[in-house]
């Protein structure tokens, strides 16, 4: 048996922020801000609700969805850099709310590329026969970090949370092949000091470059050739960056999963929000040859090659 996604939960807040409101609060207008990143609205969490909550949710729609219960999950991980407070972690914090009082727990920071980060760590561990299930959760609550005077970075992101169970699947089905990176010496052009910093031009070229190759590798990796992907899930970053990477595989437009028009980015909650919206609505299937790749801040980038299905 292979070791794959058993299930995919989601969670974002009810408050949509659109381009037109964004145009009442600073020098943008929502032209330019579609052209630029193809994103017309965010969800922004209210003021009571924080990163653990969002977590918690998803998280428990992934549980349900897997047919187990919390006591079996064996490990917890979270992929954010919006935790509620420095410790304790949002992953102990969730062990305690779900009732998995049998799960190590622990938070990883690798940005946007996280969720990507938890599946492989997490792919490792059921490998090895240490744990039966893994829950990985990757959440950000972004709005937090923001400089809302800043308007390069202020239209870009938004908050929300996606939760998937990683353990043993059938036949063929699982994770074919994985790559993690990164790149330290271009941790000063996205970073966070008070609020979130970034340099857009260094960003997008190195993620142009780098998700588009991490996409090729991991196909190769897995035996594969382009044309055996059915479905391209990238980080919802900007839309010029996920049509870079679309194009690079040579896919039609509608094998990628496009969800940053109503998200914006989030995070490490961006591809596991994506890959549940193309489930839920039919676009992933069982036994769907699946590329998922990410880059973020520090700078990291994963790439997963998948068979989807339990």
């Amino acid at each position: 048996m292979g070791v794959g996604l058993l299930s995919i939960g989601k969670y974002v807040p009810e408050h949509v922020l659109t381009n037109a409101d964004l145009e009442k609060r600073m020098d943008t207008s929502d032209e330019w801000i579609r052209t630029r990143t193809g994103i017309e609205e965010r969800r922004i969490a209210d003021n009571s609700t924080d990163t653990s909550d969002m977590a918690f949710a998803a998280a428990q729609e992934a549980i349900e969805k897997a047919g187990i219960t919390p006591e079996q999950i064996g490990m917890i991980l979270v992929a954010t850099v919006t935790p509620d407070m420095p410790f304790p972690s949002v992953a102990t914090m969730l062990q305690d709310r779900l009732g998995a009082k049998n799960a190590a727990a622990m938070d990883i920071s690798a940005a946007c590329a996280g969720f990507m980060y938890g599946v492989v760590t997490a792919k490792h561990f059921v490998e090895a026969g240490t744990h039966d299930y893994v829950l990985v959760v990757g959440v950000e609550k972004l709005s937090k970090i923001t400089d809302w005077k800043d308007r390069n970075t202020a239209v870009l992101f938004g908050d929300g949370a996606g939760a998937g169970i990683v353990g043993k699947v059938s036949g063929d089905r699982g994770i074919l092949s994985f790559e993690l990176g990164a790149d330290g010496t271009g941790g000063e052009h996205l970073y966070q000091d008070r609020y979130l910093k970034m340099n857009g031009r260094e960003v997008f070229k190195f993620a142009v470059r780098q998700m588009g190759q991490s996409a090729v590798n991991v196909i190769e990796k897995a035996g594969l050739q382009k044309e055996d992907i059915d479905f391209l899930i990238p980080h919802q970053a900007n839309i010029r960056i996920m049509e870079a990477s679309r194009e690079r595989l040579g896919l039609p437009p509608e094998k990628m999963s496009k969800t940053v028009h109503k998200y914006g980015n989030t995070s490490a909650a961006s591809i596991p929000i994506s890959l549940h919206d193309d489930v839920e609505e039919g676009r992933v299937k069982d036994d769907d040859v699946l590329v998922l790749v990410g880059f973020g801040g520090g700078l990291t980038w994963g790439g997963i090659c998948m068979r989807w299905g339990k």
